[in-house]
């Protein structure tokens, strides 16, 4: 019974934990974490303010990278890096070219919309607010938007459980399940919150290859930086620059651009924004494309480099 327990717990080489096993208590550490932080500093916070969402946040991004930390170190007898958050010369260019080419998608998808008549522009907010007011509340929204949830969720699922499942089981089953609980998340919160419907039929389909285009930005070039810039940049500029909606309508935020979406919502993803519309699978496709080119670009650099 117990030789039966440990094979169930235990893998040989190295000695410790199997990957699912890791997981879950990572996940468990995670979960304490928040909630010992959530406890000490939200007591005094209105749940409902603007800093009680900067520091929910905040609060999470601090335990998912402490959790993942402890867990790579003490669990997976790995170094925090070997997750893909290697330094080296490519690091800053990945961010920059995932960060500018969402940008170019989304202007894309934006300037698509408004020339075909699928956008209504009502007013920008330049002409309500104070410049210093829109600097601060959009450094606010790249915080909360952008930054923050690329790299919990960039951290956790290219990160962490691909990693942990490539090694405990193979690359195939850890791209499908990385992917497909990347899907089950939005529609479980829509489950739990019916008047705010996060996702659709085609949001879902949506999500699902935005995880495998992520997967594959990691892919090609064996680190999170390239899919860290992709998805903070698409959140930002989806969001704060563009002002498409971002998990349903109910969901508020600063936006530079007031418009409301009046084409075909299976085009446009109507309420749900770009992320659940068919012009988001074009931009996926095309981003795909983008970042082939981009790993070609990188290896060419690479071997010249070797070279000399």
């Amino acid at each position: 019974m117990i030789s039966l327990l440990r094979f169930a717990l235990m893998s040989r080489r190295p000695r410790r934990l199997r990957a699912g096993w890791r997981m879950f208590s990572q996940a468990i550490l995670e979960l304490s974490l928040f909630s010992f932080l959530y406890f000490i500093f939200f007591r005094n916070v209105s749940s409902t303010s603007q800093q009680a969402s900067v520091f929910g946040q905040l609060i999470l991004l601090a335990a998912t990278t402490l959790s993942i930390f402890l867990a790579r170190r003490g669990l997976d007898r790995r170094s925090f890096d070997s997750l893909g958050l290697e330094v080296n010369p490519w690091m800053l260019w990945d961010l920059l070219f995932g960060f500018g080419l969402a940008a170019l998608l989304m202007t894309g998808i934006y300037y698509v919309e408004v020339q075909i008549g699928w956008l209504t522009i009502t007013g920008y907010s330049w002409q309500r607010e104070s410049l210093e007011t829109v600097i601060s509340e959009t450094l606010t929204g790249f915080l909360v938007l952008g930054i923050c949830p690329s790299w919990q969720e960039e951290l956790t699922r290219r990160g962490y459980w691909l990693q942990n499942l490539k090694e405990g089981f193979n690359l195939g089953w850890g791209i499908v399940f990385t992917a497909a609980i990347s899907t089950l998340l939005p529609m479980i919160g829509t489950i739990l919150n019916r008047n705010n419907p996060q996702v659709n039929y085609l949001s879902t389909i949506v999500i699902f290859l935005t995880g495998l285009w992520l997967i594959y930005a990691w892919f090609v070039t064996h680190q999170l930086w390239l899919p860290l810039g992709i998805h903070a940049g698409w959140k930002f500029f989806e969001g704060i620059v563009f002002g498409f909606p971002i998990n349903g309508p109910s969901k508020h935020y600063f936006h530079w651009i007031e418009q409301t979406v009046v084409g075909p919502p299976w085009l446009t993803g109507g309420e749900l924004g770009p992320d659940a519309g068919l012009v988001g699978i074009v931009a996926i496709v095309l981003g795909s494309l983008f970042v082939f080119g981009w790993s070609r670009w990188r290896k060419f650099w690479d071997i010249k480099a070797q070279a000399h």
